[in-house]
């Protein structure tokens, strides 16, 4: 919401307080000020001056020369505006004056032709561009009739006020309007407010209810429609105030019949619409639902189909507005309107809500009516714009109102007491102090002794319940005035669950180790959103969920995977000459089995990394190496070990990763993950290096996690080491060989290590060489040469069955 500091005066006498102070108590109050921002930056020595004389310049087609009297002299001023003429009164920068962005005005000479100032548009003299009508976008600003001669054009354009950006919550509605926020104000600063005008003199010979009926077909969604016929209304620009508190609120200027509707908009928090009564083509008025498959064009010329849910107003046969949203192209005022047929009503905020999300038409009308507006302003407001209409359109207004009224304007009753307020708050407020904050808001009470009996107006529809009038009591009090306690009674300390600490060990371990940790989106295209998917997932044959309504084509599914998502970012940070990265993400991936969805879909807690470039092993090292599949089984390895977690890898297959260089991550004999190279094609197709990547089900790592640390004593007897070497066929792998060694070595081997694969001279060539390094130890005695023997002459025995092995010699 919008407020303008200027207009706000008419309402509420605001002293010599600033804008920004203002705006300090109003948040301070409980509705955030997010900004203040002036109209317009400063000009000085702009003034109205009166166009004498309009000539072609005798040197320049484009140019003329104009006669300008500026009050105290008569300047000779060039401007190329297209819409100067003779007889306008226009804003002259005379020489020596300032404009926006430091801009100085001096005496000049353009085509042998002297020039003594510069006749202005809005936008030179700092209005923003959006706000600006329609008709004088592209040449100077003409000011009415009566501006008078030689005086400042800041107070007649507004050129000085402030806006207020006030960010209302949905509980507010009250203040999205400028009364509204003038009862807040008034509040605040314990002042009177000022109502604006309402009464019309009328045309008592002729009645509204002669020309319009109005039929409501559906009062659930519409317990209110008021009619009001204005005649013979003149179209013309509304007055230089009226737009000049529009354009402050936002809104840009059209016409005096439109700008009106606007102006009360913004004044009441009462949407109202203006029908050309002639165009409307019937003497009644119907709201209804709209049919099936009926359509109707707005007042943005796009065809609207519409559908049961859609509350429309009729002339009794076709739509000619969509209720509470936009009015329909076929009764639009224009040039040349005579007589307007002015809607005031009342329509449920779920009903337009509904619109709005069908039709995409969002405006400060539906805004208001969602949130919900004061049901006792409806008609107030449609008596404004018809006197309105009556002073500054010429109008004639039919007497009476025809209406539709089942709408409930009763004002609720809540009562409060002294002792329950202060026992809440923690004060000591008097009763005294509570009547007088009562009648600063406005609102109408009866007191016995400490009670309270309050007569909570319509317009604030939030307060409902006694909770609500502490609340609205302790903010006009002052939030800063509340006194410091330290709550009573059994406490206890704050800490982590389990599942916390564990998320926030495996990220500081990531962390230590030299990755970066990214937040990518969780949606992605149809394209990835099957890549890159851990055998664990695809095994459970999920389905893609494709969003009702998505933002684009690119956040459309949710995710089956990180790492799509993430490998877009290396290759951003590729493309920006980013050559070493090595990226982690934790996030969750969402399964479903359904193709339809019906239920939530199961939100499962993976860890992804993605490593490319050239790689620190040691923060005290300075050589860095290039990052390949062990380095980033290493990382893998470590976090495992970090968790006291043993797992295994296996040589395995995976779309879009390459076929020798990846291995699914087991624990106890279940897939929990993987690991490897994405696919040179891949990798190609996503303008990514040579890159390594791996992903994890966290949520199966950490409920196989022991909490309870298991103490170990330190060995007293020496341990024995023996290294072995196989040769082996070239499609064993390592990790079978050591898993056969660990088994048979239990219980005397503790450790086993590869530590050299080796092809080449002296080794067939379908063959290659792995050889281990194996600890041996008791924890009770010394180790005898002939039992590490035995146990070594078992290992390869073992070995030599299972893959037809031979030691190396």
């Amino acid at each position: 919401m919008l407020v303008s500091y200027n207009w706000l005066k008419n309402y509420v006498d605001l002293g010599d307080i600033t804008p920004e102070e203002l705006a300090e108590k109003i948040t301070k109050s409980g509705i955030e000020v997010e900004s203040v921002e002036y109209f317009a930056e400063k000009s000085t020595n702009v003034v109205v001056g009166y166009v004498r004389s309009c000539e072609k310049h005798p040197n320049a087609d484009k140019l003329n020369l104009c006669q300008v009297d500026v009050g105290e002299e008569i300047l000779q001023i060039i401007c190329g505006a297209p819409n100067i003429a003779e007889g306008q009164r226009v804003a002259v920068a005379k020489p020596g004056a300032t404009l926006t962005g430091n801009v100085k005005i001096k005496k000049a000479k353009l085509r042998g032709v002297e020039s003594n100032g510069m006749i202005c548009s809005l936008q030179e003299l700092g209005v923003d561009e959006k706000y600006i009508p329609t008709d004088v976008a592209d040449g100077i600003f003409v000011f009415p009739e009566d501006a008078p001669i030689g005086e400042s054009i800041v107070p007649l354009l507004n050129l000085d006020d402030a806006i207020l950006e006030l960010d209302i919550l949905a509980n507010r509605a009250d203040a999205m309007s400028m009364l509204g926020v003038a009862y807040e104000v008034a509040a605040i600063l314990d002042k009177e407010v000022h109502l604006p005008h309402e009464t019309v003199d009328v045309l008592e010979d002729e009645s509204t209810g002669d020309y319009i009926s109005v039929e409501v077909q559906a009062p659930e969604l519409n317990p209110y429609y008021g009619a009001f016929v204005i005649k013979d209304v003149e179209i013309k620009a509304s007055p230089l105030w009226m737009r000049n508190y529009l354009m402050a609120a936002g809104v840009r200027p059209i016409n005096n019949v439109v700008d009106i509707t606007n102006y009360v908009l913004m004044e009441y928090g009462q949407p109202l619409h203006a029908f050309d009564y002639d165009r409307f083509s019937s003497d009644k008025i119907v709201v209804r639902r709209a049919a099936d498959g009926e359509t109707m064009i707005t007042l943005d010329d796009q065809e609207r189909v519409l559908s049961e849910e859609r509350l429309v107003i009729t002339n009794g046969k076709v739509p000619t507005a969509l209720a509470g949203v936009m009015g329909g192209a076929n009764t639009e005022v224009t040039e040349e309107t005579t007589n307007v047929l002015l809607e005031a009503a009342f329509f449920d905020g779920g009903s337009v809500r509904k619109t709005v999300k069908a039709t995409g038409l969002r405006s400060e009308s539906s805004t208001r009516f969602e949130k919900g507006v004061d049901p006792n302003r409806v008609k107030k407001a449609g008596l404004r714009a018809s006197y309105l209409l009556q002073k500054y359109a010429n109008g004639k207004v039919l007497s009476g109102v025809v209406e539709f009224d089942e709408l409930d304007k009763e004002e609720k009753m809540v009562t409060v007491e002294t002792d329950r307020i202060n026992e809440r708050l923690g004060t000591n407020i008097t009763p005294e102090e509570i009547a007088g904050i009562l009648t600063r808001l406005n609102f109408a009470f009866e007191q016995d002794n400490n009670t309270f009996i309050v007569k909570v107006p319509t317009r604030r529809g939030d307060i409902t319940i006694f909770e609500d009038m502490v609340e609205e009591i302790a903010r006009i009090y002052g939030y800063d005035k509340l006194p410091y306690t330290l709550p009573e009674g059994a406490s206890q300390a704050g800490g982590l669950t389990e599942l916390q600490l564990l998320k926030r060990n495996v990220k500081q371990f990531m962390q230590s180790i030299g990755l970066s940790e990214t937040l990518t989106y969780s949606l992605t295209n149809e394209e990835n959103v099957n890549r890159l998917v851990s055998p664990d997932v695809s095994d459970l044959q999920p389905h893609p969920i494709s969003l009702a309504m998505p933002m684009s084509e690119d956040h459309r599914y949710l995710r089956l995977s990180i790492l799509p998502e993430m490998l877009q970012s290396i290759s951003y940070n590729i493309a920006r000459n980013q050559m070493d990265l090595a990226f982690f993400e934790m996030g969750s991936v969402f399964v479903s089995n359904e193709e339809g969805i019906t239920k939530q879909p199961n939100e499962m807690l993976r860890l992804s990394a993605a490593l490319t470039g050239l790689w620190l092993e040691q923060p005290w090292q300075q050589e860095k190496k290039q990052i390949d599949f062990y380095v980033v089984k290493g990382i893998v390895e470590g976090l495992f070990g970090y968790l006291d977690i043993p797992v295994t890898f296996e040589k395995a297959k995976i779309n879009d990763m390459h076929p020798g260089r990846t291995a699914v991550i087991k624990l106890q004999d279940k897939t929990v993950g993987f690991i490897g190279q994405v696919h040179p094609g891949t990798a190609k197709e996503l303008d990514l290096k040579e890159t390594y990547v791996f992903d994890i089900n966290l949520e199966e790592v950490f409920s196989n996690y022991e909490n309870v640390p298991a103490y170990q004593d330190i060995p007293k007897y020496p341990s024995i080491a023996r290294d072995i070497a196989f040769i082996l066929d070239k499609d064993v792998q390592a990790g079978e060989v050591k898993q056969v060694i660990e088994e048979v070595g239990t219980p005397l081997v503790k450790r086993v290590q590869v530590f050299d694969v080796y092809e080449g001279d002296n080794i067939p060539e379908d063959k290659k060489s792995i050889a281990y390094s194996l600890l041996y130890q008791d924890p009770n005695k010394t180790l005898k040469d002939d039992e590490v023997e035995a146990s070594y002459e078992k290992i390869v025995e073992a070995v030599k069955n299972k893959f037809h092995a031979y030691i190396r010699s």
